[in-house]
């Protein structure tokens, strides 16, 4: 029987501590499988209190950290018993799951903000308001855990057979289109002129008779009827904050190869773009202020791998100065943030669906999609992608220039200067006597100011004396 340490401040979260034992061990299913241990629980001994949780942590196979807003008494070093645990935990490589209570991180004791943080970077992290929350959280936890561990047999999602689903569903010139591509992509060795059900068939997207879920997915027209949040809504902001009225919007419905190519051309048609003419033809070389490959991996990583049990869709939001392309159902429990900046394995959550689009050279067997995005980035001059995982969401920001708040703090821009920079985002370029009607600055400041961003890195000059105008530098300055 596996052990679950619950860790947590003992008084703040009490209830918490207490419902999450009695739920486990009155659980039909659970009791079979765990025990959870709780400090209080222990009858009086010799031992130090803290060589006991921590040996405690050590012999669990489950860490259940629930997190509030007080971080707890501290020892000589600073640290709370919640972090050592954590910290034990982590050093064993238990499994850990994190629960936050509560939105809002604002009224937390400073070190708890610093541990969700922390954790936050290093595992899935999740969120919960009341009681009933945190035990249907706890339950979907350890059920992953009992499945992962081979004790619970689960279909996964794009396996199962589509209810109410027929062949008569399936596109046959969906079906045709993919193969064409799969044999050029990837070499494919089914015949063009394959019949769908044994198209299907050799893919294992069939159950008995009946099309898969993840054959839906891919091959009906409208995919919808069947999984109603099998979707990609595109929202175009001018600002850098959601905001009425939307200037454009659109929700692409279909097949998952259709909706994700119609979402990145929605991305790439709201980017500013630079035509060249073209070094080796007679085409012009178009370049876009965001690589199309980061674009497109972004998008495809969202439809691929999302959660389509979820009823929210995939959603994707450009903004003045970045895009935003939200993913429901966060990442895999045995996946964190911080890996997806470093080599790492591949953990589909939709194994069927991801070999079409594989096969298609859509996406990627090793796990590279974010370390693309980061390279195509660093190429482009631009800022990392930003990966967060936000409770039951996984969001990816992808900076539209390099000059981002934080890089104007470190390059000690002041207050007419972002001005400046404001002015020239939204009209693209920027003179001095636009700037002096900004800011207020007379004609000799603003020089100055000028002459201090370009200093920095920040500004390109062109032109002379009354024809003198400005642009943001195309390479981002060391910072």
């Amino acid at each position: 029987m596996d052990q679950i340490f619950v860790s947590s401040v003992q008084k703040e979260l009490q209830a918490e501590r207490y419902a999450v034992r009695d739920f486990v061990h009155g659980n039909d299913l659970l009791r079979q499988f765990f025990r959870v241990f709780l400090f209080e629980d222990l009858p009086p001994s010799d031992r130090r209190p803290d060589d006991v949780y921590l040996d405690e942590v050590a012999k669990s196979s489950v860490y259940l950290g629930i997190f509030g807003d007080e971080y707890g008494w501290e020892d000589d070093d600073g640290f709370s018993p919640t972090e050592k645990e954590f910290n034990i935990a982590a050093r064993h490589q238990k499994r850990r799951l994190i629960l936050i209570k509560g939105r809002e991180d604002k009224k937390r004791d400073p070190k708890m903000r610093a541990l969700i943080r922390r954790a936050g970077d290093e595992l899935v992290r999740r969120r919960f308001e009341d009681t009933d929350e945190l035990l249907r959280l706890v339950y979907g936890s350890l059920i992953q855990f009992l499945q992962d561990r081979g004790f619970i047999a689960a279909r996964d999602f794009d396996a199962a057979a589509c209810e109410g689903a027929s062949m008569n569903d399936i596109s046959a010139a969906h079906i045709r289109r993919f193969i064409e591509r799969a044999r050029n992509e990837r070499k494919y060795a089914l015949p063009v002129d394959t019949p769908p059900a044994e198209a299907l068939a050799h893919l294992n997207l069939l159950t008995g008779a009946v099309p898969s879920r993840g054959a839906i997915l891919l091959f009906c027209d409208q995919p919808e009827r069947f999984m109603p949040s099998a979707e990609v809504t595109c929202l175009h902001f001018h600002g850098t904050e959601v905001a009425k009225p939307i200037p454009s919007q659109q929700v692409y419905r279909g097949a998952v190869f259709d909706i994700a190519d119609k979402a990145v051309d929605f991305v790439m048609g709201c980017l500013a773009r630079r035509v060249e003419p073209g070094s080796s033809s007679v085409a012009s070389d178009v370049t876009y202020e965001i690589p199309h490959g980061a674009v497109r991996e972004a998008v495809v990583n969202a439809v691929a791998h999302r959660n389509y049990a979820s009823k929210a869709a995939v959603q994707v939001m450009v903004f003045a100065d970045r895009i935003e392309v939200w993913n429901p159902g966060g990442l895999p429990e045995n996946l964190t943030v911080d890996q997806l900046r470093r080599p790492h394995h591949s953990v589909p959550r939709n194994r069927l669906l991801c070999e079409p689009l594989f096969l298609a050279h859509y996406i990627e067997r090793a796990g590279t999609g974010t370390l693309d995005m980061i390279r195509l980035c660093r190429e482009a001059g631009l800022p990392e992608p930003e990966f967060h995982h936000e409770g039951e969401r996984f969001v990816v920001i992808i900076r539209r220039d390099w000059l981002t708040a934080e890089a104007m703090v470190k390059l000690g821009l002041s207050d007419r200067q972002r001005k400046g920079v404001a002015i020239l985002r939204a009209e693209g370029r920027l003179t001095s006597g636009r700037y002096q009607e900004e800011t207020g600055a007379s004609r000799q400041t603003a020089s100055r100011d000028l002459d201090e961003m370009m200093n920095k890195g920040v500004l390109e000059r062109h032109g002379e004396r009354k024809g003198t105008f400005y642009t943001k530098a195309k390479v981002m300055p060391q910072l």
